[in-house]
């Protein structure tokens, strides 16, 4: 019997060794680092456990990608924000010598990495906002017109967002100052006007066509949203979803219309995801019947990595 065993044995490791080791994955393996960016009233982790972006950093470095979460006031004026995270973008392209990075904001965050890719272009090679308002929110619309200009009603809200994106801040291991009039003003149909006034790179000429492809230094230009808003009934974050989607005349995700969430080339503007869905929140409680957040977001990063990217 010993040697029999020991035969087996023998023939068992010669089939170990012939077996062709495991390519590792490089789906999503892009030239440059991904810098993802959080919208309003966001982080980009809380307690170091509840991530902003749910999942998606993970799925992208199992792929080979290198990705880096920002943190920026959750409230404040978008060139404000754009600032906080130019900061933090010059110093991810200084620790890795990559030259560039790939932006990618969702909500106000995409207005945020527009700021950045306009006025550091050498430092991005590409720019995609997901779910952001690039022509405006209604709701804001609706919130500026209710709450009167150094009013009680505009104080008193003010001070509790203030609060809140002070205390978001602090779990998340920051310290930024917030200003919620302004980053509300910011995503107003006025405020965005005047915004894509000064940097009109990627946005639409008309109002639900494609921006440019390309832009300032040979960047390149993506977006993509949902129309969806009621899609998990175990997802808390539907509920209030679903009540602000009553203030958009367009579908919409909850929180932006279809058209405004145009910019550059748009891949696609009718996922049956909420605004929420889009980052694969709440803790991944997203739509059965629709594409995965995360394998969204992997897709993209080969597209990139296939553009040299």
């Amino acid at each position: 019997m010993q040697p029999l065993r020991s035969l087996c044995l023998a023939v068992v490791a010669l089939c170990l060794v012939a077996l062709p080791a495991r390519a590792a994955d490089t789906y999503t393996k892009t030239r440059y680092p991904l810098v993802l960016a959080h919208g309003m009233a966001g982080f980009d982790t809380l307690f170091g456990v509840l991530d902003y972006f749910h999942g998606i950093p993970s799925t992208l470095t199992a792929g080979g990608a290198r990705v880096y979460v920002t943190q920026v006031p959750s409230f404040q004026s978008t060139e404000a924000r754009g600032e906080a995270l130019l900061a933090q973008v010059e110093d991810i392209v200084a620790r890795t010598g990559c030259g560039k990075v790939n932006l990618i904001g969702h909500s106000h965050g995409g207005l945020d990495v527009r700021y950045v890719a306009a006025v550091r272009p050498d430092l991005v090679a590409s720019v995609t906002t997901v779910g952001s308002p690039h022509k405006g929110a209604d709701l804001a619309d609706y919130l500026r017109r209710n709450l009167a200009p150094g009013g009680f009603t505009e104080g008193v809200v003010s001070y509790f967002a203030n609060s809140l994106g002070t205390v978001l801040g602090l779990l998340s291991g920051y310290s930024q100052p917030q200003n919620a009039v302004k980053g509300l003003e910011a995503l107003t149909r006025t405020g965005l006007t005047r915004y894509n006034t000064t940097f009109p790179a990627g946005v639409p000429a008309t109002s639900c066509g494609q921006g440019a492809a390309t832009g300032l230094n040979g960047q390149r230009y993506y977006s993509w949203s949902g129309t969806g808003v009621l899609t998990n009934i175990l997802d808390v974050g539907d509920g209030s979803l679903g009540l602000s989607s009553f203030f958009y005349s367009e579908s919409n995700d909850g929180l932006v219309g279809r058209c405004s969430s145009h910019f550059g080339t748009v891949l696609r503007d009718n996922y049956g995801m909420n605004h929420l869905d889009e980052v694969n929140q709440v803790l991944g409680l997203t739509n059965l019947f629709e594409s995965d957040p995360k394998s969204v977001f992997r897709t993209h990063a080969n597209r990139l990595k296939n553009a040299g990217l």
